[in-house]
C-alpha cells in the first residue's frame, strides 16, 4: 500500500451486523483500537446505525505482517438509544466497501452527535461498571 495515500474523508454508516464483523476482525487480528466483541453484542442496538470517520493511518511496527489500518472514530448507537464514541482500527479493504453517508444534513447530525456523546469508557465509569468490562 502506498504510504503517501491520503486519508479517506468519508463518513461511513454501518448496521449492527457489519459493526460486529468489523470489531471481531479487529479483535482476531489483535489491532490496537477495538472493543471486546462480547460487549459490543450485548450493548449495541440490534437495528442501530453506527458511524465510522477515519482519523489517521496506523500501523503496527512490531508486527509487519499486519497491514496498515485506518484508525476510525466510531459512534455507536446503544440498545438504550444513547450514543457513545470509541475508536476502531479497520483495514482499508474492509472500510472501502462500507456504505458512505452522502447527505450533508445527515453528516452534520452525526458530527453533532460525535461532539456530544461520551466515550464508552466514560459511560462505563459513570454507570459504575468500570473499564474492565471491556
Amino acid at each position: 500500500m502506498d504510504f503517501d495515500q491520503p486519508l479517506p474523508r468519508e463518513l461511513k454508516a454501518v448496521d449492527s451486523a457489519s459493526l460486529f464483523r468489523l470489531e471481531e476482525r479487529a479483535y482476531d487480528l489483535g489491532l490496537s483500537q477495538r472493543l471486546d466483541p462480547a460487549w459490543v453484542r450485548a450493548s449495541v442496538a440490534p437495528g442501530g446505525t453506527h458511524y465510522l470517520w477515519p482519523a489517521l493511518w496506523h500501523s503496527l511496527s512490531h508486527r509487519p505482517d499486519v497491514p496498515r489500518q485506518l484508525r476510525c472514530e466510531l459512534l455507536i448507537t446503544l440498545r438504550t438509544g444513547d450514543c457513545v464514541t470509541s475508536l476502531l482500527d479497520v483495514l482499508p479493504d474492509h472500510f472501502v466497501p462500507l456504505p458512505r453517508v452522502t447527505s450533508r444534513e445527515e453528516g452534520m447530525r452525526v458530527s453533532q452527535r460525535f461532539d456530544r456523546a461520551p466515550s464508552v469508557r466514560e459511560r462505563l465509569l459513570r454507570e459504575g461498571e468500570g473499564s474492565d468490562a471491556l
